[in-house]
């Protein structure tokens, strides 16, 4: 929870010079950071909706009263919290003020613990609306966040959860994961929780430009630069300025580019080709990588120092098939789009379809899956197949029968998802146990009825 501290502020307007100095000493003392105004325009400079602290205010003022000065505060922010400060007379003002909204008023001349006790407290409620406005926000942003990254498994609240925290820094960000994963949906997501939300968010498949193209594409040139360059272009990177620049496939950029790279990510400056002087940008990189960034290293396809300049955060998207459940709530999502799509009925999934589902091990993770469900939606209308006949071909490449009776299917799903468990964890019944949210003893007689032991799983 927030709270106060020496740097909420607080806002004094008061005409009277000795009576801004008495203010800002005395609540200086107390631990507040003081802004003194000696008018209300001057006080509006000051006033945002993300404001922290609260205003004190005499409510006789030159040109204005200290309530008119409140209406203004609150067209910008009514839970701004404004302490009005009275001489004798001006009580019944101050008592319609708090009709008004006013937080408080302190009649002249007062306690300077009066003053700072209503400070601290006025303080305090505006860091609980802050606060709660920041929670709603969040709130917001997650629930939004979880129609672009599906799915209830842990792994995946583990990397919304992620994904929410590292969003509003700066920091460049290496996501990895295999292909078909997702990676530039979450450097998408990255983007629009972000900072830079109303920027550019330039993309960059580096393993997809022509070799002889990528300096050109990433830093631009100047007219004449070379043959064929008839015009100024600016690069990709220039493109992103005050953006996100997302280079996917990095470790597939030629190894000459890569040292021009880590000048820009350092010096924040790009030199077009032909240019005479270097050109300033401001951009968040994200990077992606669908093999393990260090092994690119030590097979001298990628720079250390360049991936140390770009992971100084690293996200792990984990592949479909250590999701669980997931394949279904995705699968589902898909074909309910496509039928859409396409203007045909969303069909039915067997039970059939759901085992082969959850025990496929999916090598294209969503990419093949998406496919999957755009191929089961178009064949809905003519002979109905098994989705893995759709998949596979009809070949031997699920890792278990789909046929039988539902208890058989059920039985050969239970024994896929433990063994894959204990293979992903290599026969460690602690975190199987972990994993699936199941005792000791149920696990145990699960694997004893299916005649599933840890020397029976191929450890890799």
């Amino acid at each position: 929870m927030m709270t106060v501290s020496d740097k909420t502020p607080v806002l004094i307007v008061d005409d009277d010079p000795s009576m801004r100095a008495a203010l800002h000493q005395w609540l200086g003392l107390a631990g507040f950071e003081t802004i003194e105004v000696p008018d209300g325009d001057t006080a509006m400079r000051y006033v945002r909706s993300d404001f922290p602290g609260c205003v004190v205010s005499d409510v006789m003022l030159k040109g204005e009263d200290g309530v008119s000065l409140m209406a203004r505060i609150a067209a910008v922010d009514a839970d701004i919290p404004v302490i009005l400060i009275t001489g004798h007379g001006d009580v019944p003002m101050a008592v319609d003020a708090m009709r008004c909204g006013a937080y408080d008023f302190v009649e002249k001349p007062f306690d300077p613990d009066k003053i700072e006790d209503l400070v601290r407290k006025a303080c305090e409620k505006r860091m609980l609306v802050m606060e709660n406005r920041f929670l709603s926000r969040r709130l917001e942003e997650e629930g939004s966040l979880e129609k672009r990254l599906i799915g209830n498994s842990p792994v995946m609240r583990a990397l919304r959860e992620r994904v929410m925290h590292f969003a509003g820094t700066d920091a460049s960000v290496l996501i990895t994961g295999e292909t078909g994963t997702g990676k530039e949906v979450v450097a998408q997501a990255l983007h629009e929780f972000g900072n830079r939300k109303n920027a550019p968010f330039v993309a960059i498949n580096a393993a997809a430009l022509p070799e002889a193209m990528v300096e050109a594409e990433l830093f631009g040139h100047e007219a004449g630069a070379f043959t064929g360059a008839d015009k100024t272009r600016i690069g990709r990177i220039e493109a992103a300025n005050g953006g996100v620049l997302f280079l996917d496939e990095i470790v597939s950029m030629p190894i000459p580019l890569q040292p021009k790279l880590l000048r820009v990510l350092q010096e924040k400056k790009v030199d077009r080709l032909g240019g005479r002087k270097p050109i300033p940008v401001d951009f968040r990189v994200i990077s992606a990588a669908n093999i393990e960034p260090r092994e690119a290293v030590a097979s001298k396809a990628l720079r250390e120092d360049l991936l140390f300049r770009l992971n100084t955060i690293e996200i792990a998207i984990p592949p479909l098939r250590e999701r669980g459940s997931d394949s279904l709530l995705l699968f589902d999502t898909f074909v309910n789009r496509f039928a859409v799509q396409y203007g045909v009925a969303a069909s039915d999934v067997s039970a059939r379809d759901e085992v082969f589902l959850q025990s496929y091990d999916w090598p294209g993770n969503i990419r093949e899956l998406r496919n999957a469900a755009e191929r089961f939606v178009l064949n809905a209308g003519v002979v109905r197949q098994p989705l893995e006949v759709l998949v596979i071909g009809g070949k031997s490449g699920a890792s278990q029968s789909t046929t039988g009776s539902l208890k058989d299917l059920m039985d050969s799903y239970e024994r896929s998802v433990i063994a894959n468990a204990l293979r992903r964890h290599e026969g460690s019944i602690a975190k199987v146990m972990q994993e699936l949210g199941v005792p000791r003893r149920t696990l145990n007689e699960k694997m004893v009825r299916l005649k599933l032991s840890r020397p029976q799983v191929k450890i890799e």
